[in-house]
Formats: structure tokens, C-alpha cells, sequence
């Protein structure tokens, strides 16, 4: 019979407290993502840039995004390429300043979709989307079931919902836009779980700082993602207007 080598508990709490610091580097990064876009939403949404980013005309319409409003909800899209670039090959400080810019740009770029809610439907949305999301991530960290089976349909569904959305440019239809928000809604639910799932399983205890950190960023930006759409979907669906 073979002979079972029973892992001292000293051990087991070592690695267990080292994938618990990973965790919380994790969410840290995620959590001072998310208060930049916010911080960074609400100077657009509430001073006068707000302005150079909107095109505006005589009868003082707002009428789409000027260049600069373009620019700005664009240039995140080009960011990413930058960050998985540097993760890669660059230094931890330049991936940690993309890391930031993102989050801001991302940030100015949503001050000119909020200014359309009420603050209180806004900060409500805001407490349901961290509600859902706590429930997913602590599924996604406790389930036993392994979630990777679940990525091509996830996957599918997001390149559906992207198609969808620009061909909806030019529908303009109120019913697909809707029907669009609530499988979103879905999709970044189950994303949640399975990111949560996926950066765990990332977790090798004898990483040095360096590379524990560029997984947990690497982590923190998927899991802002996730939070960031189910929040624009739930606005969508639930905000109100003013």
C-alpha cells in the first residue's frame, strides 16, 4: 500500500494565509480601480469638462461626443493592448501607471453617460451591483465545480453582445437595447464567478513579489471589467432618468 505524507498544519495555514494576501492584493487593486473611475467620472460629470467632451448645440441639446469625447471613450479600448503588452515585457511601475490611466479614462468617459441618472438611482444601482458581485465572487471562490466548461458560452455570449450592440447603433431599438442590458446582466454574473475562479487557481506559493503582484493586477483588471459592465447593464435597465 502506498504510504500517505501527512502535511504538517503549519504548512497548510502558510499557504492558506499566502493565498489570502494575494486575494486582498487583488481586490485592493480592483478597489482603488474602481474609486479613480469613480472620482474620475464624477469631476467630468460636475465641472465644466464636462463641456469639451459633449457636443452641444444653440438650444443647449446635447447632441453626441465631441472629438474629445470620442478620444476619451476610445482610448481605454487602446490602453489594454498596452497593458497586457507591458505585463508581459515591461516594468511592474509602467503596467501599475496603465493600470491607473485606464481606470481614469474609463472614468471620464462614463461621466457623460451618468449625467443622464439621478444620484440616488445611481448610488442605488451602485449597492445592487456590489451585492451581486460579492455573491458571485464567494461562489466563484468556494465552489468546488470546476467553471471552466462554462468560458466558451460566456464567450459566445459577450461576441454576441458586442455584434448586437453595434448593429443596435443604427436600429436604435429601445427593445434590443433592453434585451442587450439584461444579457449582460447574465454574462458578467457568470464572468464574476469564473474570473474569481481562474485568478485563485493562479496562485503559486512560491512566487516571488514581483510576479505574485503582476498576477494580482492582471486579476484586479478582470474582475473590474466585470464589475464595471454589470453595473453600466443594471444602470441601463434600473437607473432613473433625470
Amino acid at each position: 500500500m502506498f504510504q500517505t505524507k501527512e502535511i504538517p498544519s503549519k504548512s497548510i495555514e502558510v499557504i492558506d494565509e499566502g493565498l489570502r494576501q494575494y486575494m486582498l492584493k487583488v481586490f485592493n487593486y480592483m478597489g482603488m480601480g474602481l474609486c479613480i473611475t469613480a472620482l474620475s467620472a464624477y469631476i467630468i460629470a460636475n465641472t465644466s469638462l464636462l463641456f469639451y467632451m459633449l457636443k452641444i448645440n444653440s438650444a443647449g441639446q446635447i447632441t453626441g461626443l465631441s472629438a474629445i469625447g470620442w478620444i476619451v471613450t476610445f482610448a481605454p479600448l487602446f490602453l489594454i493592448f498596452q497593458f497586457y503588452s507591458a505585463l508581459r515585457n515591461g516594468s511592474f511601475a509602467t503596467v501599475q501607471i496603465l493600470f491607473w490611466t485606464y481606470s481614469a479614462l474609463v472614468g471620464a468617459s462614463l461621466g457623460t453617460i451618468l449625467i443622464a441618472y439621478t444620484a440616488s438611482s445611481i448610488t442605488r444601482v451602485f449597492l445592487i451591483t456590489a451585492a451581486m458581485f460579492g455573491t458571485m465572487s464567494l461562489i466563484g471562490y468556494t465552489t468546488k465545480r470546476d467553471l471552466t466548461a462554462f468560458r466558451s458560452f460566456l464567450m459566445m455570449g459577450l461576441v454576441g453582445v458586442i455584434i448586437a450592440s453595434i448593429v443596435n447603433i443604427f436600429m436604435n431599438s429601445s427593445g434590443m437595447y433592453y434585451m442587450l442590458s439584461y444579457v449582460s446582466v447574465v454574462l458578467f454574473t457568470g464572468f464574476t464567478a469564473y474570473d474569481i475562479q481562474k485568478i485563485k487557481g493562479m496562485y503559486i506559493a512560491g512566487d516571488n513579489e514581483e510576479m505574485s503582484s503582476r498576477k494580482a493586477i492582471s486579476g484586479a483588471l478582470a474582475l473590474y471589467l466585470d464589475f464595471l459592465n454589470l453595473f453600466i447593464a443594471l444602470i441601463r435597465i434600473m437607473g432613473d432618468r433625470k
